[in-house]
Parts: C-alpha cells; sequence; structure tokens
C-alpha cells in the first residue's frame, strides 16, 4: 500500500525531531528525568539530551535557583555515571549544597576560568567529551554563532550543556534547543515546623524547538521535582527566538 502524503509528512516530521535529539524513550524508562508535568511540553515526552539549555537569570537569587533547578536534573544525568563540570570566570555556589540535590560533589569538576572571555573556549571543549554526562557554565553574554559552536559540539559528543546566564540585560536569539526562567518562591512550611521549607521555584520554559512553552511552580522535595501548579503561559515567552 502506498503511504500517502499525510504519513510522508508526519514521518519526515519524526525524523527531525529524532536528528534534533529528541528520541523516544526507551523501551521501561520514561526519559522525562524526573521531570513529570514538564516532560509534556517536549516532542516525545522525552527530555533532550545531547543538546545545549539556557537559563536566562538577571539577579543572584534568580541564578541561585537556576543553580538548584539544573542540579536536579544533572542528578538525574549522573545516574548513568560520567561526570559533571562546572565552568565559571565567578563561581560563587557553594559544593557540599549539591548534596541537597542528589548531586556528590566529588562528581562535579569545578573549572574556575580568570578570563571571562575564555569561559566559551573551555566550555565548548568541555562539551567535546564524550565521557562527560553534563557540563555547566556560567557565563554572561552569548552570540548566536558562540551557540551554534556549542550546539555542534555535542551533537557529536551527545553530552548535555546548561549555559547558565547571569545578569541578563537584553535577551537575543541563540541555537539552544531550550531557553528556561527559574525564579524562587515561597515555600511552605510543615505545620508546626519552624525554619525553610523544601525549595520552590517558578520554572518558565520559554523556548522549546518542536515543543509548547510552559509555566510551572516546582519544588523539590525527596530528590525529586513535584509540580504544584502550573500556570498560564505568558505571552511574551512565546515571542523569544
Amino acid at each position: 500500500m502506498l503511504a500517502t502524503k499525510e504519513d510522508i509528512i508526519s514521518k519526515l516530521r519524526q525524523d527531525m525531531i529524532r536528528w534534533e535529539g529528541f528520541r523516544p524513550p526507551v523501551p521501561g524508562t520514561s526519559g522525562d528525568l524526573g521531570l513529570g508535568v514538564l516532560a509534556k511540553s517536549f516532542p516525545n515526552g522525552v527530555f533532550p539530551t545531547g543538546a545545549v539549555h539556557e537559563f536566562i537569570s538577571s539577579s543572584p537569587e534568580d541564578t541561585a535557583a537556576c543553580g538548584g533547578f539544573i542540579s536536579g536534573i544533572v542528578h538525574q544525568l549522573l545516574s548513568n555515571g560520567g561526570a559533571c563540570l562546572w565552568i565559571s570566570y565567578t563561581r560563587r555556589i557553594y559544593p557540599p549544597a549539591l548534596k541537597l540535590f542528589g548531586v556528590d560533589p566529588d562528581q562535579v569538576i569545578f573549572v574556575d576560568v580568570p578570563a571571562q572571555k575564555d569561559v566559551l573556549w573551555v566550555t565548548e571543549e568541555a562539551l567535546k567529551c564524550e565521557g562527560v554526562a553534563a557540563v555547566i557554565c556560567e557565563i554572561k553574554e552569548l552570540s548566536f554563532m558562540e551557540s551554534r559552536r556549542l550546539q555542534l559540539a555535542v551533537e557529536k559528543s551527545r553530552v548535555t550543556g546548561f549555559l547558565l546566564r547571569k545578569d541578563v540585560k537584553k535577551i537575543n536569539t541563540t541555537a539552544c534547543i531550550t531557553r528556561w526562567q527559574v525564579r524562587p518562591v515561597r515555600s511552605k512550611l510543615r505545620e508546626g515546623m519552624p525554619g525553610v521549607g523544601q525549595p520552590r521555584w517558578q520554572v518558565e520554559l520559554q523556548k522549546i524547538r518542536n515543543g509548547k512553552p510552559g509555566s510551572w511552580t516546582v519544588e523539590w522535595k525527596k530528590l525529586s521535582f513535584r509540580t504544584i501548579e502550573t500556570l498560564p503561559v505568558l505571552t511574551e515567552c512565546r515571542r523569544y527566538a
């Protein structure tokens, strides 16, 4: 039986999605890296590994929130072995705090680069190492061509990259497969207990290639993400390239 035009177009779309890193989950696994409801925004419901993800931060509080959310994802990526590189020119993270997100500091290689201009070069070289599970880069400016070089690097190595852009004043077009913005929100205290509750964030997936943007209130509890609320997508999020 000859395939119809619709069948051919559908197959081409699926092939394009697969070529861009959105592969169907392996039988017996979910492929969502514990993101649950958030993963429905990804094609095939699978978090795109072997790709570069961009996180936008405009304040120290947002930077800390982004770091926590990324660490929760890295916790899942490291479960299959490998190491994580954390590259920065102004590192302020407290390594023992990573244990809260299930990441042993011994699994992370911290690379402190004196000059900001060299951070992306070090990141590109790290992304080419096939034995690395994830690379996190703290950077400020990022041009389209620079992001394209990083994306080309991971398409060969299949390493997953996270670009944490700090103090961003103007959002520009990049080749990153997703764009996120994570902000802290007030945690909920246990009844009758003082102190601070579980980490909570407002997570906005502002751009996702071949997927659907979304916004959620997410809590980190018992080494997993828990969606508290699904929020309406902000109109301006859709305009970002």
